[in-house]
């Protein structure tokens, strides 16, 4: 059976997501995956805002159809992802459980948004 796509938008210029990108071993375990740099994705960023999801908030997981945003995206991502690597690990640990992926997601964005003013980006045009 072949496993359903799956593509991750996200926030190219945010340097903890593309850290997270990278981190996620989904590859060893799903197959292709399709990441979508919002920045650079008018289309991407449209497809958002049509299923009202701000991708200046969150980053968003499609996935059989489906769409996935803020801590129910980082929920499936480690459910989905493969497990190896002491971070990959630790992560996977932590936001598999939705409770804390609620918990703690929260957290992450606002530590990515200060980030992201302090190095002076500016918000993705929706």
């Amino acid at each position: 059976m072949t496993p359903a796509p799956i593509e991750i938008i996200y926030d190219g210029e945010c340097p903890f997501c593309s850290a997270y990108i990278r981190m996620v071993r989904l590859r060893d375990a799903i197959g292709p995956v399709k990441l979508t740099d919002a920045r650079k994705n008018r289309d991407a960023v449209a497809q958002l805002c049509a299923a009202n999801i701000d991708i200046n908030e969150t980053m968003a997981v499609i996935y059989g159809g489906r769409y996935y945003a803020g801590a129910r995206a980082i929920e499936i991502l480690s459910l989905l992802s493969s497990g190896s690597g002491f971070l990959n690990r630790l992560f996977a640990i932590l936001m598999r459980n939705p409770r804390r992926a609620d918990f703690f997601y929260p957290l992450l964005r606002s530590g990515r948004n200060s980030v992201l003013r302090l190095l002076g980006r500016d918000k993705i045009n929706m």
